[in-house]
């Protein structure tokens, strides 16, 4: 993977029936990092009268808001922002006078049709889970959007108005079910979510997914991913009725501003789930302002995988001496001919990011590369991936293989073993080449009857110091094998 030119800094304005939201992307174009990102709760889809106009009072907040972002936008240094105004503004019979108050402020938004939205939410979700496949349902505060995905490419779609404040605070259910049927008559979207995936966009469902992850105590509580346990709606819609606000706001990854919302996303997700029958519920932290970006790039940087461009990136960033991450996986591949495709992935990742926490105290580097591993704003993986990769680099920074981590649950059994035995390669590896490229193209490893081998030129034997021999046969030991070295 080359090194692509820098991207951005570029900007979304997302003029939502909820929220009024600006963010400003830059770093690497196939998963572009947030700079920043600011909402305020406008609530144009929240007071609409009975004749569905934009209360005054909404438009304010919106404006208001906007004439923040518009200096932001200018000292930042936006090359490009795009806006775009959802179902509330689509809705309102004064949404065009709305958005001609905002193009007074030098703005130029543009209203999604319900397709257009459902489409590029579909297209936010493949943007950050390539191998999608199922339907992509996009809650927001005015409308419901579902499309298809499969094969990297989002099928039909449709749009209802069941957004979280037209559904309120007390749902009726058998009106929510008779609408959703009805929206998705004559449509494939059953067909292409029963036994599939339903992945779940915006912020109340993954307001839902933290609410649960709160209670579930779950060791890594990043939303993106998580599979949302389907059977405990019904649970966790009980606790939702009967705890206090004040309870569930004690929660701090669970925003105040969607706790009034969760009955009816609760709602919502069942009937959803009732109607189109998909085997698993996933939660996409990427929409349809990640979808916006992924609409942009061309068909070569589209097919780039996302953990790796990401892993690339800040490989790049972080490391001491150049990219070298995918060589180094190259040279310690031999050793793992039997990792599936899946768990290859992930060693490739670990070499790609096996210096990043090189400039850590010495003392902490380990537990450095462990947090960055786990924590690191990654797309194209799960929890478990996640543990398995901290789990490597933990290792490969020196940390004590029998240390306990909070992750260990995430994973399945033989993770921690093979993720111990990356680890120790990549150590090998780094100590042996200083970390440098050049060294690892001039050697070699190999298994051979039992033996780990490592096979270099007679006159750069002076290569395989005492302390690279050290780390040769920890690697041995480790994978329970013998160390050899051959001069040639």
């Amino acid at each position: 993977m080359g090194r692509a030119p820098n991207f951005g800094p570029v900007g979304i304005i997302d003029i939502g029936s909820n929220s009024v939201r600006l963010v400003a992307y830059a770093g690497s174009e196939r998963v572009p990092s947030a700079l920043y990102n600011e909402k305020v709760m406008a609530g144009l889809g929240r007071t609409t009268g009975e004749d569905g106009e934009l209360s005054e009072e909404a438009m304010a907040a919106a404006l208001d808001t906007l004439k923040r972002f518009r200096p932001i936008i200018k000292e930042m240094g936006l090359i490009r922002v795009r806006a775009v105004a959802t179902a509330a503004v689509r809705d309102a019979p004064n949404g065009d006078e709305f958005l001609r108050q905002v193009r007074k402020l030098g703005l130029k938004p543009r209203i999604l049709s319900g397709v257009e939205e459902a489409t590029m939410a579909a297209r936010g979700v493949l943007s950050g889970i390539p191998w999608a496949k199922g339907v992509v349902a996009d809650l927001g505060g005015g409308s419901l959007e579902l499309a298809g995905v499969a094969r990297g490419a989002v099928g039909e779609g449709v749009s209802m108005p069941l957004g979280v404040l037209k559904v309120g605070p007390e749902p009726d259910r058998e009106k929510l079910l008779a609408d959703i049927e009805a929206g998705i008559a004559g449509t494939r979207l059953h067909s292409a979510a029963k036994g599939n995936t339903l992945y779940l966009v915006g912020g109340s469902f993954r307001a839902l997914a933290q609410l649960e992850m709160e209670l579930i105590e779950h060791p890594l509580p990043i939303a993106h991913e998580y599979r949302l346990h389907a059977d405990q709606l019904g649970p966790l819609g009980d606790y939702v009725e009967v705890s206090k606000k004040r309870e569930i706001k004690e929660y701090d990854r669970v925003s105040n501003q969607r706790i009034p919302h969760l009955p009816a996303a609760i709602a919502i997700l069942e009937t959803l789930i009732e109607v189109l029958e998909p085997k698993k519920v996933i939660v996409s932290a990427y929409g349809l302002r990640e979808g916006l970006l992924y609409a942009d790039l061309d068909e070569r940087v589209r097919g780039q995988d996302p953990l790796m461009a990401a892993a690339f990136e800040i490989g790049h960033k972080l490391g001491r001496f150049g990219d070298h991450g995918a060589l180094l996986d190259r040279w310690i591949a031999p050793l793992f001919p039997g990792d599936p495709a899946k768990l290859a992935r992930l060693r490739r990742a670990a070499c790609l990011l096996a210096d990043i926490a090189w400039n850590a105290h010495p003392d902490f580097r380990a537990e450095r590369a462990l947090d960055l591993a786990t924590h690191g704003n990654w797309v194209g993986i799960n929890a478990r991936g996640r543990a398995i990769l901290g789990r490597a680099l933990f290792i490969a920074f020196g940390g004590d293989p029998s240390t306990p981590s909070p992750y260990d649950a995430l994973m399945k059994d033989g993770d921690a073993e093979r993720a111990h035995h990356w680890g120790r390669a990549i150590r090998l590896a780094q100590r042996f080449s200083a970390g440098t490229a050049k060294p690892l193209r001039k050697s070699e490893l190999s298994l051979e009857d039992g033996k780990i081998v490592m096979s270099l030129a007679k006159r750069r034997e002076a290569l395989y110091s005492p302390a690279v021999e050290k780390r040769h046969h920890q690697l041995a030991d480790a994978m329970g094998m013998e160390a050899d070295l051959r001069l040639d």
